[in-house]
């Protein structure tokens, strides 16, 4: 049974300044008003940035995004792009990105991946 909301990434590690693309898949049958994704880089107020979504090119510079219902595609799937400059202080900050579906102000579905961001390896 598939579930109601998918959010892959393509790696679980990335260095500062990369692209990292993802991938969300809605499954949900019932009604939504729209979805949010959120990134959080774990101990710090860093935060990645929006690039491109469903293949249109944004620059969205916060941490949260929100698409309407009509803003997504009809398949209710289709891939994003994000970026950090964020440089962890130790060999890699950890980073949870998480998709969620709103109705009527309401959480009803969401989904969570994780990657770490890699730091400087030279002593």
């Amino acid at each position: 049974m598939a579930k109601d909301l998918v959010i892959e990434i393509e790696k679980r590690q990335i260095e500062p300044g990369s692209i990292l693309t993802g991938s969300i898949e809605i499954n949900y049958s019932g009604r939504f008003d729209s979805l949010v994704i959120n990134s959080q880089i774990e101990n710090t107020s860093d935060h990645f940035s929006y690039t491109s979504i469903a293949g249109r090119a944004i620059n969205h510079p916060y941490a949260r995004i929100s698409l309407m219902k009509h803003e997504i595609p009809e398949s209710h799937k289709f891939e994003f792009e994000m970026t950090t400059n964020h440089i962890p202080t130790s060999s890699a900050s950890n980073a949870k990105v998480r998709v969620t579906l709103i109705q009527e102000h309401k959480e009803i579905a969401s989904d969570t991946t994780h990657l770490e961001i890699l730091g400087n390896s030279k002593p």
